[in-house]
């Protein structure tokens, strides 16, 4: 199940960063990080990275219920 999660954590990081990065260059004439912020904080897309990162570190740190 942690294997599962971390995964799910992995792609959503994955999926997030990349969109990030492709906004970033379609904002490139535009000089002011600001803006870029401002735009990338309306799209639930890029929310996927924060998300996913904290999946990951969850299924990585959390401890796991194991008796052995």
């Amino acid at each position: 199940m942690r294997f599962f999660f971390y995964l799910l954590g992995f792609g959503m990081s994955v999926v997030g960063g990349t969109t990030m990065i492709a906004y970033l260059n379609i904002i490139a004439s535009r000089s002011d990080w600001k803006e870029y912020v401002i735009f990338i904080s309306t799209k639930v897309e890029c929310y996927f990275l924060p998300i996913g990162l904290f999946i990951t570190w969850l299924s990585i740190f959390f401890p796991s219920h194991d008796d052995g």
